[in-house]
This record gives C-alpha cells, sequence and structure tokens, in this order.
C-alpha cells in the first residue's frame, strides 16, 4: 500500500537509507540540508507511521570553565607556585615570598600548596619551602585536558581516555574549572517497514524523471555571472602593504582606542591644542585609563610640556580615552616601548576625526604611517623614500615643499603629477621627529615620519570624485572597476 510522504520525510528516508545505522539529529541535518526544527518534525512523522527505529540516551558533556581558562594562560596554581620557588633559588624560600610573587588568591594559594605537596614537588619546613621536583606543565594530564577543552569546546565524558578521565575528576574538585551539562542524545535508523518504503520513493523519483521532458534552448542568453572579488579599498591597503614590505618595512598594529596620552601628549602636542577639542576628536565619554607607560616616560613628557609649552601638564586630561586620530599613535608607542637603534616599520589601520561628512572628508578613513630610526638618516633619505613609494604605486611626478606639521621639524608637503587629471595632487606629509618628541622616550638618533590617507590613493586610482562612493556598497560602481588599472 502506498503510503504520503512529506519531501522532509522522503529526505530523511534517503538519507537514513545512506548511512545504513544509527544517525543522530545533528548529523541528519547536516545530510539533508534541512534546519533542526524540520528534521525533529519529520523523525516525529516517520515515528508514528513506524518508518523508524528511535533510541534515546542521557550523555554528559564538559569544557573549560572561567578558572581553567585563567589556568591555561596563567599556568595552574601549584604550577605557578613550584616556578617562583624555583625562580627564588629553590632552597629554604621564604613562604611570605613565594605567596607575593605567585600573585594568587589565599585559598588559591593554599590550594597550590595542597596540590604541590601531595605531588612531592615541595616540602615545608619552618615556613620554608624547598623544592624536591621541576615541573613540566604541558605534561601534565589536567593541563592536558585543559588544553584540549580549549581548543574544542565541548567534549563527550564518555569518550575521555583513561589519563583524561583521572584529570577530569581532579579539575571537578576545583570550583569553576570545568563545566558540566547533561544533554539527551537521540539517534534513528530505518525500520524494516522504512527499507519497505525506501523501494515506493526510488521508484516515484523514477517514474517522475521519465516523465519530465526538458527542452533546451542553446540561444537562450546565459545570465552574468559576478566571480567574487575584494573591495576595491582593499585592494588599495594591500597593495600599498606589498609595497611597503618590498621595500624592507615591518608592519605594527594597534588599538583603535589609544589614551590622550599616546595619541597627543608623547607627540608634543599641547593639551589646550585645538585638535583636542570635541569638535574635532571622538572622546569614550566619561572613560579614563590610567596612562600605560612608563613613570619616567610619563615624566619627562609632562616635563617636556611644561619647558616648552609654559603650562600645568595634567594627568587627568592624558587619561582620557579616545578613537585615534592618526595611526602616529601606534607608532610612537612602538618607538617608546622598543627604543630601537635601527627601525622602517609602518602602520595600516582606521582612524577617527568629527569632521563633516563631505566629498573629500570623513569621519572613519584608513591611514598609513610610517617611520624610519637610523643613526645618519635625513631629511633626503626620506625624499627618496616617499619618491620610490609612490614610484611603485605608478606615480612618477613627484616634488616637496616645507610646510608645518605639529610634532615634525623640518616638514614637508609632497604633491604627485596625475596624468589622467591634468594636474599636481597634494599627498602625504613627512619630516623629522622633534627632539621634543623623540628625548622623552629615550630615542638619541633621528626619526623620520610621512603618512597619509590611503582613501584619496583609491580616489585618484579608480577615477572617484567622492569619497563616500568608496562606501556606498553600490555593486554598479564596484563590479564596474577594471580589476588592473593601465
Amino acid at each position: 500500500m502506498l503510503i504520503a510522504l512529506h519531501d522532509i520525510e522522503k529526505r530523511l528516508i534517503l538519507a537514513l537509507a545512506g548511512k545504513k545505522g544509527w544517525m543522530g539529529l545533528d548529523e541528519l541535518s547536516m545530510h539533508t540540508g534541512l534546519n533542526m526544527d524540520q528534521v525533529r518534525r519529520g523523525v516525529e512523522w516517520l515515528k508514528y507511521k513506524g518508518i523508524i527505529n528511535i533510541e534515546e540516551s542521557v550523555i554528559r558533556l564538559i569544557t573549560i570553565g572561567r578558572e581553567g581558562l585563567n589556568a591555561l594562560k596563567s599556568n595552574l596554581p601549584e604550577v605557578r607556585l613550584v616556578d617562583a620557588a624555583t625562580r627564588m633559588g629553590g632552597e629554604g624560600v621564604s613562604l611570605k615570598d613565594v605567596r607575593s610573587a605567585t600573585d594568587l588568591a589565599d585559598d588559591e594559594f593554599n590550594a597550590a600548596i595542597r596540590y604541590a605537596k601531595e605531588r612531592g614537588w615541595i616540602t615545608l619546613s619552618n615556613g620554608k619551602v624547598y623544592v624536591r621536583k621541576s615541573v613540566d606543565a604541558q605534561s601534565m594530564p589536567e593541563y592536558r585536558l585543559l588544553a584540549r577543552l580549549g581548543e574544542k569546546g565541548w567534549l563527550r565524558e564518555d569518550e575521555l581516555s583513561n589519563d583524561d578521565k583521572d584529570a577530569y575528576r581532579m579539575l571537578k574538585s576545583r570550583p569553576e574549572y570545568i563545566v558540566e551539562k547533561v544533554v539527551k542524545e537521540v539517534k534513528v535508523m530505518l525500520s524494516d517497514h522504512g527499507y519497505s518504503i525506501l523501494k515506493q520513493i526510488i521508484d516515484e523519483e523514477r517514474m517522475k524523471d521519465a516523465l519530465t521532458v526538458k527542452r533546451i534552448d542553446v540561444t537562450a542568453p546565459a545570465p552574468i555571472i559576478y566571480a567574487g572579488r575584494k573591495h576595491i579599498l582593499q585592494d588599495v591597503i594591500d597593495e600599498v602593504r606589498e609595497i611597503l614590505i618590498g621595500m624592507g618595512f615591518e608592519e605594527i598594529d594597534g588599538s583603535m582606542v589609544q589614551s590622550a596620552f599616546w595619541n597627543f601628549d608623547a607627540l608634543f602636542t599641547p593639551q589646550d591644542h585645538p585638535a583636542r577639542e570635541m569638535q574635532d576628536t571622538f572622546y569614550i565619554a566619561n572613560m579614563h585609563k590610567s596612562i600605560d607607560a612608563k613613570q619616567e616616560v610619563v615624566e619627562r613628557v609632562s616635563s617636556m610640556h611644561e619647558q616648552g609649552w609654559r603650562y600645568s601638564w595634567s594627568s587627568k586630561e592624558a587619561e582620557r580615552l579616545v578613537l585615534r586620530t592618526h595611526t602616529t599613535a601606534v607608532t610612537i608607542r612602538y618607538l617608546a616601548e622598543h627604543k630601537p637603534d635601527e627601525a622602517s616599520i609602518f602602520s595600516i589601520g582606521r582612524v577617527f576625526r568629527n569632521e563633516k561628512l563631505s566629498y573629500k572628508h570623513l569621519a572613519e578613513f584608513h591611514q598609513v604611517e610610517g617611520i624610519v630610526v637610523s643613526k645618519d638618516t635625513t631629511l633626503r633619505d626620506l625624499m627618496g623614500i616617499q619618491q620610490e613609494f609612490y614610484r611603485r604605486l605608478g606615480l612618477n611626478k613627484v616634488k616637496f615643499w616645507p610646510t608645518y606639521f605639529p610634532y615634525t621639524e623640518p616638514s614637508l608637503q609632497s604633491m604627485v603629477y596625475h596624468e589622467r587629471l591634468g594636474r599636481w595632487v597634494e599627498l602625504f606629509g613627512m619630516g623629522i621627529f622633534r627632539p621634543e618628541v623623540t628625548e622623552p622616550l629615550g630615542i638619541d638618533r633621528p626619526v623620520l615620519a610621512w603618512g597619509g590617507g590611503l582613501e584619496r590613493i583609491a580616489m585618484l586610482k579608480y577615477g572617484i570624485d567622492d569619497v563616500r562612493e568608496l562606501y556606498s556598497n553600490r555593486l554598479s560602481m564596484l563590479r564596474g572597476v577594471a580589476r588592473c588599472q593601465l
């Protein structure tokens, strides 16, 4: 007798017939392309009709907890204890000193002492710690299990190895190291009646194919297929990155949210400068952060401001958080932290300025910025770097003229001749960092600096007159631009 079947039921039956065994609901969803609600509904229908057998079971799943993640990042407390004691000599180390060095809470430290003693790693005598065994954290079953859970997510308890089970029992006794949940697992397979229905489905599909007459019009126009491609602005960013790496530069990156200290103060921009006003800069409302720089650097920057600009420098103002107005905040921080004798680095990223949107201005755009540190480097070297950079972009006519920038002296502005436009176009600014910028950072060598917006290069390259067009996502424009510009 023929049985009326829904398309969902047919697809489930065919998938089960292909597996010839038990299948979970997730596996059925993957093989049939149905969502989980459709699979569950279809399984209920087939169960009611006796077409499938169902097996239900309860399984326990485990994953890493909050403290487990901390242990994976900073190591297990007992390992940190042994490592700290070893670094302090390992024999007769004051328990109080070890406690300070590990930076563990009281309950964590006490637990670490207990676990380390149980494993025979340490002994205690008169408030002194004696290390008896060195510890390799990565060879510990507990650490290996935490690493697996951190990588895989949820694991089935019944599939753990014996070592993993021992580690699981140990970690389970520690609060918030392991998270457990119990879920119901449903598996289905075709019943004998289901296999008889399978023949009916196959016969129906064959009959449908036999009765279907397909006509093909070989003269019909084929649909236009638009191949996937990167955004034209991303093409420019990738091209600039490739050019700079080919010129021997190394790329660095940093946060888009910076303290006013790195965005302004470290660049010798006075705290009453108009560029720091809210009409020019996006500040994070009601948020301050302690200055993330060495105290000696902060003191030297403060002193340089008070001597150079003759005002009382405010650390509170320097702690304000801003959306960076230039990528120089990243490179200046690199200089402060690394103090290189020789360096050629660059940074590409988004910057933000509180400007009125127009055909040539955006509130958010991309900027490339680079620096070169060397003992004998000069402004002429910087001009040569810029000429070579523009040449690789296909811009061969370049000229420079003196200008003013707040944190470079001398400073130059570059212009390139655009053949299609038939005129000179202003591009990147550049110069040598002023001593007021480099000396507080401990840099005693010349630092060449340059930078500019990448949207302007994209506009020149693709003949775009309105910078907002780059962010319009108008498909006709994106598809119509030639991939390679001649």
